[in-house]
């Protein structure tokens, strides 16, 4: 989970000012030392961490602060803030030439993803309605230009490759007029990566950049290799010029290092952050939703974004009756979890819900696609009469479903058992979200919701 170890130190320590009526000079110095050696573990630089628990501090020791009847959510909004500005203040956006294409420049270290990163790059242009043109400039590492066309394949994006025998510099000159024939308005060159920064790396891809004159210059860092990947950045833009960061692999990072620490040293946006291996895990990085994410207020926004491009409206409606009136089905139910699976992994929505890290049972959820299979096995060896009236389901059908599916009758006693937890709480869940009860429906359904979940009721899939 992105962030992870950093994000529990500072909700601990703001959890304590919290509580306080008054907050004094003391208080906050000794919260600004846990934060200071939470950023620290966190791999985040030693002068940025300075930088940040000084400017921090100034603000909170200021005599507003201390006369607030709420001085701790006064200085945890201060520290907000100061965090959202520390990794680039708003969301920075991509540049688009004049007249197209745009060219956009991927460069970073074998390793970091950048091949995949052009791919995903290409499929959330697609989203815009664009029609990006991927190029194979990487011509050292063996099945990279494979790699570029199989991602394109998958996308339904072309590649423009002149094999492995012709200088990269060329390749991207004819990618550029190829691009201007076919209506592509965005270029995406994927260039050549070394395990290391070497001379040879950098006047190849400076002998590139001066060819194709780059709208976007981007670099890809693996985010969880924390201080490194700042010391790769600092070294890529002193040559390069860069105009962006990609963080790969933000959702394995636990520390967040590289996020924090990226913007301050170089000077360069955090521009996407990539959340999984899916082609479409890349997401536009926004400092003050991954700010809010980290001091555990969640982030409702892009939670939102995702459901609006993911869920049938319509569908949804029909769902929220089915749910307020308990007539919901397995039917229903492999058709609702469908619908939250194009969103994304499960643990990385529940990331995004305010306060959900603190619900005991939710923490640490993982989700396994084998067990999500394993689901969907089982109800599909139901009958549709079963699948409508779950109460029909006596031993010998339980029986019959758990050859039919190829699992066992406890697998499926469980299953049946989470569905009618799961039918309990979603019902609690509508009324909660509006449903007809309103606010006090709202606090009931939360209270029902924390009941079950005391009781080790699981998601169907965990």
């Amino acid at each position: 989970m992105a962030f992870e170890g950093l994000a529990s130190r500072l909700q601990n320590v703001f959890g304590k000012l919290k509580g306080k009526g008054k907050v004094s000079e003391e208080d906050v110095s000794e919260a600004m030392r846990e934060v200071r050696l939470a950023l620290l573990e966190a791999d985040v630089n030693f002068k940025v961490v300075k930088e940040f628990i000084a400017k921090v501090k100034e603000r909170a020791i200021g005599q507003d602060v201390m006369k607030s009847f709420t001085p701790g959510m006064v200085i945890i909004d201060i520290v907000n803030k100061e965090l959202t500005e520390l990794m680039g203040g708003t969301q920075s956006k991509l540049a688009k030439a004049n007249k197209p294409p745009t060219v956009i420049m991927m460069a970073g270290l074998q390793g970091a993803g950048k091949t995949t990163t052009s791919g995903k790059l290409a499929k959330l242009l697609q989203k815009g309605n664009h029609k990006p043109l991927l190029v194979a400039c990487d011509i050292y590492r063996p099945a990279a230009i494979k790699q570029l066309q199989i991602l394109g394949e998958q996308i339904g994006a072309p590649v423009f490759s002149m094999g492995d025998q012709t200088n990269p510099v060329e390749i991207a000159r004819a990618a550029i007029q190829h691009a201007k024939e076919n209506n592509n308005d965005y270029v995406i060159v994927d260039t050549a990566g070394r395990l290391h920064i070497d001379e040879a790396l950098m006047e190849e891809l400076k002998q590139i950049h001066a060819t194709v004159k780059p709208d976007e210059v981007l670099l890809v860092i693996d985010a969880m290799t924390g201080q490194d990947a700042v010391n790769v950045a600092e070294s890529f833009h002193s040559q390069l010029a860069l105009s962006g960061v990609v963080l790969t692999k933000l959702d394995g990072d636990t520390r967040g290092g590289a996020a924090l620490s990226v913007k301050a040293v170089t000077g360069c946006p955090i521009k996407f952050a990539a959340m999984g291996e899916k082609i479409d895990s890349l997401e536009p990085f926004h400092p003050d939703r991954m700010a809010s994410r980290i001091l555990g207020m969640g982030d409702m926004l892009s939670l939102i974004e995702k459901a609006q491009s993911n869920i049938d409206a319509e569908k949804a409606a029909e769902m929220e009756r089915k749910m307020r009136n308990a007539e919901f089905t397995f039917d229903d139910f492999l058709e609702q979890m469908a619908q939250v699976r194009k969103m994304g992994p499960i643990d990385q929505l529940l990331e995004m819900m305010p306060g959900m890290n603190k619900m005991k049972g939710l923490k640490d959820i993982k989700v396994d696609e084998r067990q999500i299979a394993r689901v969907e096995a089982i109800v599909k060896s139901m009958t549709k009469e079963e699948k409508g009236k779950p109460d029909l389901l006596n031993h010998s059908r339980r029986k019959r479903i758990a050859a039919g599916s190829g699992t066992t009758v406890a697998d499926v006693n469980r299953l049946i058992k989470q569905f009618d937890d799961m039918r309990k709480m979603m019902k609690q869940f509508s009324s909660m979200m509006g449903g007809p009860n309103g606010p006090k429906g709202g606090k009931k359904g939360m209270k029902g919701m924390k009941g079950l979940l005391g009781k080790g009721m699981k998601f169907p899939f965990g």
